[in-house]
C-alpha cells in the first residue's frame, strides 16, 4: 500500500548527506529506502532521532559504495547485514534486506535478499515496517499506515510466531503501546505475551532493563503497566511490584504534568516498588543497573519521609516517592525556583 508522503513534513529527509547516501545506494539497479521509526514518528508529528536505511545492497557492496562516496563506515553488525555510515557527522544504520531462517528466541540467523515484502514481514509491528523513498513516498506493505491512524499496535502476522523469534518483543509490545498506542491493546498481542512470558527468562538482564527504562520514560506509561500486570509480564520481570501495586504511577504522572516535571524513569520505578533496601539492592543487581542508578534507588529506599512545605491541593496526588526526591539531599535532586508559576525538579 502506498500513496502517503512525508515529503512536506520531513525536514530531515532533505539533508544533503542523507540524499547523497540514498543516491549512491540506489545506483545500478540497487535500491535504498529509509525504514522504520523515522517514518512512523514523522507521520505522528513526533521528533525523529534515528534514521535507519534498508537496501538491496549486500554489506560488502554497501561498504564499497559509501567509501567511494567519501563516507566513513563502521561494521557494527555486518554479520546481520548492518553497516553504520558516518556522513557529514550524521550516523545512519544501513541494513541489507534480509529474512530470518533460524531463531532461538534471542538471536537469528539471517540470509540476505531483495524482497521488500519479506523484509517488512520479518519485522515486529506494522507501524515499524514502513519505508520511504528519497522523494518521501511512503511504502506500506503490511498495513502500518491504517494502524498509525487508529494508534493500534499490532504484531505483523502471527503474534506468537513473532515473539518466539525474539522474546524481547514482549517488552517491546508494551513499550511501543506506552508511546504510540491508544485504547485497548491488541487482544491477540496481549494473549500471546501472556502465554509466552516465561521466555523472558532467556533474555539478558541488560536488554530487559533497557526496555523497561524506555517504557517508563513514555509520557504516560500507566496503561501499559496495567496490561503488563494483568498479563503477568510485569511480575515476570519485576516481581518486587507484585504485592506493592502500581496505583501510585497515576498520581505521579498527574503530578509531573501539573508541576511541569520531565518524565523520570527512575522516579517512576520507585513509585511501583516497595522502599526495602535489601530488595531494591537485589533488584538493581539482577537487572544489572548502572552504579549511579543502583545508588540512587538505594538512597531512596533507605530514606525517611521529610516535612515539606504546604502544597496546592491539586498537587496532593503527588506520591511520597516524589516528596522524598525533592527533600532528600543524597537522592540527587533539588527544587529550583518556580518557573512560570510551577516548580520543576531537575537533576544536580
Amino acid at each position: 500500500m502506498s500513496g502517503a508522503s512525508i515529503a512536506d513534513r520531513a525536514g530531515w529527509l532533505r539533508d544533503e548527506s542523507l540524499q547523497r547516501l540514498l543516491s549512491v545506494l540506489s545506483e545500478d539497479g540497487e535500491e535504498a529506502r529509509v525504514a522504520g521509526g523515522a517514518i512512523r514518528n514523522t507521520l505522528l508529528g513526533q521528533p525523529v532521532t534515528d534514521i535507519d536505511i534498508a537496501t538491496t545492497n549486500v554489506p560488502d557492496e554497501t561498504e564499497r559504495r559509501v567509501a567511494a562516496a567519501g563516507f566513513k563506515t563502521v561494521p557494527t553488525g555486518k554479520e546481520h547485514g548492518t553497516i553504520t555510515v558516518i556522513a557529514d557527522g550524521h550516523a545512519y544504520e544501513v541494513t541489507t534486506l534480509r529474512d530470518d531462517v533460524e531463531t532461538d528466541g534471542r538471536r537469528a540467523r539471517v540470509v540476505f535478499g531483495r524482497d521488500w515484502k519479506r523484509d517488512a514481514e520479518r519485522r515486529d509491528f506494522t507501524i515499524n515496517a514502513l519505508y520511504a523513498t528519497a522523494q518521501g513516498d511512503v511504502v506500506d506493505l503490511v498495513g502500518g499506515l491504517a494502524d498509525l491512524e487508529t494508534r493500534a499496535l499490532r504484531f505483523i502476522g502471527d503474534a506468537e510466531t513473532r515473539i518466539r523469534e525474539d522474546y524481547l518483543r514482549i517488552l517491546r509490545f508494551f513499550r511501543f503501546f506506552a508511546w504510540y498506542g491508544a485504547g485497548r491493546p491488541d487482544a491477540d498481542g496481549i494473549r500471546a505475551c501472556a502465554r509466552l512470558k516465561d521466555g523472558l527468562a532467556r533474555l539478558s538482564a541488560e536488554r530487559v532493563w533497557s526496555e523497561l527504562r524506555k517504557l517508563l520514560a513514555a509520557p504516560d506509561p500507566s496503561r501499559a503497566l496495567l496490561w503488563m500486570r494483568q498479563s503477568g509480564v510485569l511480575t515476570a520481570i519485576l516481581p518486587e511490584s507484585e504485592k506493592w501495586g502500581i496505583d501510585a504511577i497515576h498520581g505521579l504522572v498527574a503530578a509531573e504534568r501539573d508541576l511541569g516535571w520531565q518524565a523520570d524513569p527512575m522516579l517512576r520505578l520507585a513509585a511501583i516498588i516497595p522502599p526495602d533496601t535489601e530488595r531494591v539492592s537485589a533488584m538493581a543487581e539482577r537487572l544489572k543497573m548502572s552504579n549511579a542508578e543502583a545508588q540512587r534507588l538505594g538512597v531512596w529506599a533507605g530514606a525517611s519521609p521529610c516535612i515539606t512545605p504546604p502544597v496546592k491541593r491539586r498537587w496532593r496526588r503527588l506520591p511520597i516517592v516524589a516528596m522524598w526526591a525533592g527533600c532528600t539531599t543524597g537522592y540527587g535532586w533539588r527544587w529550583p525556583r518556580p518557573v512560570q508559576g510551577r516548580r520543576r525538579m531537575t537533576a544536580r
